[in-house]
């Protein structure tokens, strides 16, 4: 019932299509009540760094894709069945966390270190993009 439907928006929108998907991407995303919990950090300018704990996950149980502007970290625990536990309170649930990234953020790489997974981000911007100075020549107006 909390549902939001944005199809009246795309008839009025012109190049706003990608705004509208992750708004309604958004809505519809299924949470894993915050688990595993997360810290995003903002180290300078252009760069970050995101913080998760991932207690109990081996490097090789850990998977990190980047799908254009989406940052994916999956984490897949191995079965132990030999195990007896008295009481469980370390959450070994496999765990999908999406994260949605700003144009021109890039992955530049990822640690594990004391159960935590730290993943460094940077932006990017492209010279093209990048503001510039204009000159003021007056010469311009008075060949006219």
């Amino acid at each position: 019932m909390r549902t939001v439907d944005f199809t009246p928006l795309y008839r009025n929108a012109i190049g706003f299509d990608r705004l509208l998907n992750m708004m309604e991407a958004n809505s519809n995303k299924n949470t894993q009540g915050g688990y595993p919990p997360y810290n995003i950090e903002q180290q300078e300018d252009n760069k970050y760094r995101i913080t998760m704990a991932v207690a109990g996950f081996a490097e090789q149980e850990l998977d990190i894709t980047q799908q254009e502007n989406t940052l994916i970290v999956r984490g897949e625990r191995q079965q132990e069945d030999n195990r007896n536990y008295i009481y469980q309170g370390i959450a070994e649930r496999n765990f999908e966390r999406k994260f949605q990234l700003a144009d021109y953020v890039k992955v530049m790489g990822a640690g594990l270190e004391n159960g935590l997974l730290h993943i460094d981000l940077e932006r990017e911007i492209p010279q093209a993009m990048q503001p510039r100075k204009i000159a003021i020549n007056q010469h311009l107006l008075e060949n006219q």
